[in-house]
């Protein structure tokens, strides 16, 4: 939404999501790379971020800065996607990328170990697990998996294809190791009616309250009236 004309207070003040991490990063890889004509690496930059290409480097060989490192955020998990989602992913690139956006190498080493990636990876697997770090529950990771893959605008309904956020979920729930494949298999069930309502997408708010007990929950009544049945038949 535009400013208004005159601004009386901060409050009158929308700072666009993402903002924030975007020039912290910027800051960090212009002060690393110590370009000679920071105004063309500037505009080089930010081309490379909205395109998803790899980030320019700097031209004062020898120059050694010590940054701060962070940890990965939506909006950075989201320029990795763009650069690697249709692209073959080998450990080197995404670890060069990881090292341009001056990310936490440690954070990437235990993501990779979580993993078990070999040179060649499997991107939509790693980009499930930096979901995970974001979100830390099953729902959460996957409720933010949507926010960045969405095609709807700021502020919709975030919704990717089901078969991805199938992939997604089969992925995590499978590597968290404690949760059945019974329960995991009604979980898809359940929400592939929603999503054939739906033109094959889901959205957040389909699965972000539901979880594995629920579905278990709701097939007690059935049982129970089965009970019911058999005693009524045989009295």
């Amino acid at each position: 939404m535009p400013l208004p004309d005159t601004i009386y207070c901060s409050e009158q003040i929308n700072v666009p999501p993402g903002l924030t991490d975007i020039l912290k990063n910027f800051t960090k890889a212009a002060i690393r790379a110590q370009p000679s004509d920071l105004l063309w690496w500037s505009a080089e930059y930010f081309r490379a971020l909205s395109t998803g290409e790899p980030l320019p480097g700097g031209d004062r060989l020898g120059t050694k800065v010590s940054i701060p490192r962070a940890g990965l955020t939506p909006a950075l998990l989201k320029t990795l996607n763009k650069q690697f989602s249709d692209a073959p992913c080998s450990k080197e690139d995404l670890q060069k990328s990881w090292t341009d956006l001056c990310l936490s190498e440690e954070q990437l080493g235990t993501l990779l170990s979580l993993g078990g990636f070999s040179s060649d990876i499997e991107w939509l697997d790693f980009f499930a697990l930096g979901c995970s770090s974001l979100g830390g529950t099953l729902m959460a990771s996957l409720k933010s998996a949507c926010e960045i893959l969405t095609e709807d605008e700021d502020g919709g309904s975030a919704t990717i294809p089901f078969d991805t956020f199938t992939r997604l979920y089969t992925y995590l729930a499978k590597l968290d190791g404690d949760i059945p494949q019974d329960q995991m298999d009604n979980f898809i069930s359940t929400l592939k009616k929603k999503a054939d309502l739906q033109q094959g997408m889901i959205k957040p708010n389909d699965f972000i309250n539901l979880e594995h007990t629920d579905l278990i929950a709701t097939d007690e009544p059935n049982r129970t009236e089965g009970v019911k049945a058999d005693e009524e038949q045989g009295s």
